[in-house]
């Protein structure tokens, strides 16, 4: 494990979060701040064109550790989340979702899994514990029961929900997980947590409270497409080795 006094580094990546990262950001820091451990947070701009940087630096310039990493152009949300990674400094790794949909305080669920010695702990709103207060579109939620399906039988994995955005691993895990990360997009949780499966890894899902937030950047048909394709891509790379 990584020597650093910071214990949790939160990656948020955003693209457009003029109107809500304010927000996000003086909640998780006021959780944070509440806790006996240190803490870092990380927010990837993901080439935004309204006032997100302006906003999130008027932010940290307040916080003791406080990164801001600029893509210069839209990379994508996989893309941004590898670059807030890999210059995490806490020995475990969070990523969330810049709406907070899964609120701050279910991180310490999944911190209890990585320190009873799991690797990954991974946020679910498929388990039967789990607490989905305000539900997506019918449409929504039945495209991603597909796709969590198709990953299951393409993939060979048993997770009930891949695309929850809030996700925790090990730091040395996370490190060598995304610097083997292909996929830019939308699809990249799948990615790595079917490599983190194939190199046996311990996985726990875990039951978390979520709240639909409506505004989703995901496009409901290209996008789905993509994925798709992308889902067919990484288990191409997993059957060739792509991935040593």
């Amino acid at each position: 494990m990584m020597m650093t006094d910071i214990l949790l580094s939160v990656v948020i990546p955003a693209y457009n979060e003029e109107q809500r990262i304010a927000t996000t950001l003086k909640r998780l820091c006021a959780y944070l701040e509440q806790q006996s451990y240190s803490s870092e947070v990380i927010v990837v701009d993901d080439g935004s064109t309204d006032q997100t940087v302006k906003v999130v630096n008027n932010i940290l310039q307040h916080i003791k550790h406080s990164v801001l990493i600029q893509n210069g152009v839209n990379r994508g949300k996989g893309y941004s989340v590898r670059q807030g990674v890999l210059q995490a400094r806490g020995d475990y790794i969070l990523f969330s979702d810049a709406d907070l949909s899964t609120p701050i305080e279910e991180v310490e669920k999944l911190l209890q899994f990585l320190q009873q010695g799991y690797d990954i702990a991974i946020g679910s709103r498929g388990l039967k514990e789990s607490n989905v207060r305000v539900h997506q579109a019918w449409y929504r939620e039945g495209m991603g029961k597909i796709f969590n399906h198709l990953a299951r039988l393409l993939l060979l994995t048993q997770f009930s929900d891949t695309q929850c955005g809030f996700k925790c691993f090990r730091e040395n895990v996370a490190k060598e997980l995304f610097t083997r990360q292909t996929i830019d997009h939308f699809s990249f949780d799948v990615e790595i947590l079917a490599l983190a499966a194939h190199r046996g890894y311990r996985i726990q899902e875990v039951p978390i409270r979520w709240d639909n937030e409506p505004h989703s950047r995901v496009k409901m048909f290209t996008d789905s497409l993509g994925m798709l394709k992308d889902l067919l891509k990484i288990r191409y790379n997993l059957l060739r080795g792509k991935y040593k």
